[in-house]
């Protein structure tokens, strides 16, 4: 059995955040680095080994500013509740990806056969975002940014049909993708895994 470096691994994990300001819009991404961390994604589990995931990968400019316009309709509703008197870190960094989704180099539609006909049921994102995580670990690992995103999918028929994708398949979300600015990213901010799980009831700790 290969013994993992736990120490690499475990910064990977902790440390693979949702990136959208730091995202370097200056800089082309190679194809080859998105077909190799696709084959690393296609590796993922999926429900009854189907394998019915698709990627749309988006470079053409045209293409990317329809798709930053159907994004923006949604968003417009989406970050008018998210104002306040203080807007969150989050949330300004949220007007900076919609402010420049068209810029960004790589736009990437994970999609999915829809095995149920039109009732979406957790079974068909289970057997998705595990790869759309590892996808993502694997641009990490390579030095590149994202973010899943789904506030297209309100307009996903318009983008279908701006993208060729055929009837049957279900579109569960758009990955920006980019290099990243700046060195590296720490472990953010979260509440103690003790104070979240619970063990053979709810509300039991392990103690």
């Amino acid at each position: 059995m290969t013994e993992l470096d736990l120490t690499t691994v475990d910064h990977l994990l902790s440390t693979t955040r949702a990136v959208r300001k730091r995202l370097d819009l200056t800089r082309s991404v190679p194809p080859e680095i998105i077909d190799d961390c696709l084959r690393l994604a296609v590796q993922a589990p999926t429900g009854s080994n189907r394998q019915g995931w698709r990627w749309v990968v988006v470079t053409d400019t045209d293409k990317r500013a329809t798709l930053a316009e159907l994004y923006g309709r949604t968003f417009a509703t989406y970050i008018a509740q998210s104002r306040g008197e203080q807007m969150s870190r989050v949330a300004e960094s949220a007007v900076w990806l919609a402010d420049h989704l068209h810029d960004v180099p790589v736009h990437v539609i994970p999609c999915i056969e829809d095995y149920t006909k039109g009732n979406a049921h957790a079974g068909i994102f289970g057997s998705i975002y595990p790869a759309v995580w590892s996808f993502q670990l694997a641009l990490r690992s390579r030095g590149l940014g994202s973010v899943l995103t789904t506030l297209h999918l309100p307009y996903e028929r318009e983008a279908a049909e701006l993208l060729g994708i055929p009837d049957g398949m279900l579109q569960v979300g758009l990955v920006p993708v980019a290099y990243f600015t700046g060195d590296d990213f720490k472990p953010a901010k979260r509440r103690p895994v003790e104070e979240l799980t619970y063990w053979d009831e709810w509300g039991a700790t392990s103690s």
